[in-house]
């Protein structure tokens, strides 16, 4: 054989083992193509049917995932599906049986603390929030409760007890920002108030018009115990929101005064709170600082806006302050003692104390802890900007 011959050979070969192969390889394929659907046909449609479905449940859930995730739920709900969930609550009672013939929501809440002592004058100021429509409240700091049963309204107010507590310990537990939510207006006010000339849904339609965020009614001159000039009645304006006032030491109130107690401030005898700015009142307090002193000098940075704007004082409905001590009562300087089956008296004049005092001390004392805490916040919080600074 000549070389040319032996160099052709493996090339002829290569061909006809590619060709062999491609002749094995096609029956093989047709042959295993046969048996996988006949197998099928037979042996698993069902199979066939779930691979399908579950292809399609793996596409959906991963597109549903994908359109949930920018769903904003409370804490706590996302086991259950969204129509069930219910975000807020209201004061409202409701029967035992049946349903009220006609929904008597109200639209506002009025919240006072009350001592049995000041019973007449919260009796007046109950009457007239009730047939106003309001929710009412009362906070009763003494623990006396069911001497208000002889009064007509006692069923239709919510009663909570707590022995010598502030309102705003009140406040801080009973009145969530989510429970009162349905209240466009929470008036929080003390107890030794008169309200012979105010009305409610006048006083309630005119922050309305004014737009103000945080409100309190202007304080009769003539009648009233007036600590701050700003709270003082103006018998030529509906609403003011700024006060007027030289001093020798140079820190004096005009038209260009722009922070408390100038404007952008109201005292917390009678407060009036939207339900935004409510809302944003309730994360300051403090749990433990109950008097809340300093609190006042703070809520332009709840007023929703402009302080000067949003906070103001109306004159067209005012109240009284009469001013009356009232939590810390009072207390008896001699105590008696039974020993040995004879009362004796024991003078403890040396150790007595008087609870007006004591509640003012600390009220003080509550306002330099408020004011540090507010300093180490501002410091702390490196993404917080002051607005009015």
């Amino acid at each position: 054989m000549d070389m040319k011959s032996i160099d052709c050979i493996p090339l002829v070969t290569e061909r006809k083992s590619w060709s062999s192969c491609l002749c094995r390889l096609i029956p093989a394929t047709a042959l295993l193509c046969v048996i996988y659907f006949i197998g099928s046909s037979f042996v698993a449609p069902e199979n066939k049917e779930k691979a399908f479905t579950w292809g399609v449940a793996d596409i959906l859930q991963t597109s549903k995932v994908e359109n949930c995730k920018n769903q904003c739920r409370p804490p706590g709900s996302e086991p259950l599906p969204e129509g069930i969930i219910t975000k807020t609550s209201n004061l409202q009672l409701r029967p035992l049986w049946g349903f009220p013939k006609k929904d008597d929501t109200s639209s506002s809440l009025f919240a006072v603390a009350v001592g049995i002592k000041q019973k007449d004058l919260v009796h007046e100021m109950v009457k007239k929030f009730l047939s106003s429509g309001f929710a009412v409240m009362l906070f009763h700091y003494d623990g006396i409760v069911d001497e208000w049963k002889s009064f007509e309204w006692n069923d239709q107010v919510i009663h909570v007890s707590a022995r010598n507590q502030t309102k705003w310990w009140f406040a801080k537990r009973f009145l969530h920002p989510d429970v009162v939510s349905e209240y466009s207006y929470i008036f929080l006010w003390d107890e030794d108030l008169g309200v012979e000339d105010f009305h409610p849904k006048k006083y309630v339609s005119i922050v309305e018009s004014e737009r103000l965020e945080i409100s309190q009614p202007a304080l009769d001159p003539a009648k009233s115990e007036v600590h701050h000039q700003i709270t003082a009645r103006g018998r030529k304006s509906m609403v003011h929101r700024r006060t007027f006032k030289h001093r020798a030491n140079g820190r004096s109130c005009d038209g260009q005064s722009k922070a408390p107690p100038c404007t952008g401030w109201i005292e917390m005898m009678a407060p009036v709170f939207s339900r935004a700015a409510w809302r944003c009142v309730w994360y300051m307090i403090q749990n433990d600082l109950i008097h809340a002193w300093g609190l006042d000098m703070q809520l332009g940075y709840c007023a929703q806006g402009d302080r000067t704007k949003n906070i103001g004082v109306v004159d067209a409905e005012y109240i009284v302050h009469y001013n009356r001590p009232t939590l810390g009562g009072t207390a008896e300087k001699n105590h008696s003692t039974v020993e040995g089956g004879h009362r004796n008296k024991k003078s403890s004049h040396s150790h007595w104390k008087d609870p007006r005092v004591e509640v003012r001390r600390q009220s003080y004392i509550e306002l330099d802890i408020f004011r540090k805490r507010w300093e180490k916040a501002v410091k702390n919080d490196k993404c917080w900007v002051d607005p009015y600074q």
